[in-house]
């Protein structure tokens, strides 16, 4: 008569986790994160420079999606992955909004990252007064960043032109 009780209470218990674990690793569409497979991976961006209330930061850097991946580069061309200090921050220039990443979302693969597409379990930091311009060589994201207070700035080389000029 045991014999049922315990399988009784296995069920119950195994479908407890279930209940607990599932809304962990479903993504925001209700699929599975692991299913989906999009990922990006986002290599440094050289010669890019931040700046918080017009002074440089002690520990930054910049990530782009990779353009070598043509279906998650032109999905993605919008997003930038920024250190600052020591929180990744993903600013997205066409929504303009930025998510805070957290650092198990983010798989390092040597000097640049990968991460699923969006990343996961990202919280929206307050931002405002977004300012997006070309500034012949580079691109400058100006916006003030809510929990900071502060401004950031952004500057990101456009890559060279290696058409032909003839």
């Amino acid at each position: 008569m045991r014999f049922p009780q315990k399988f009784a209470r296995g069920v119950a218990l195994l479908a407890l986790a279930l209940l607990v674990l599932g809304p962990v690793t479903r993504g925001p569409q209700g699929q599975d994160a692991s299913n989906t497979g999009e990922r990006i991976r986002w290599k440094a961006v050289e010669k890019a420079q931040v700046k918080l209330d017009d002074k440089t930061p002690l520990a930054w850097n910049v990530y782009q999606p990779d353009k070598k991946d043509k279906k998650s580069a032109k999905k993605s061309s919008n997003l930038i992955l920024l250190l600052l200090g020591h929180r990744y921050l993903l600013l997205n220039r066409e929504a303009r909004l930025v998510q805070e990443v957290p650092l198990a979302s983010l798989q390092a693969r040597g000097a640049d990252f990968e991460s699923d597409d969006p990343p996961a379990n990202g919280q929206l930091v307050p931002s405002a007064d977004w300012a997006l311009r070309d500034v012949g060589p580079a691109e400058l994201i100006r916006l003030t960043l809510g929990d900071y207070g502060r401004a950031l700035q952004v500057s990101i080389p456009h890559p060279p032109d290696m058409r032909p000029f003839y």
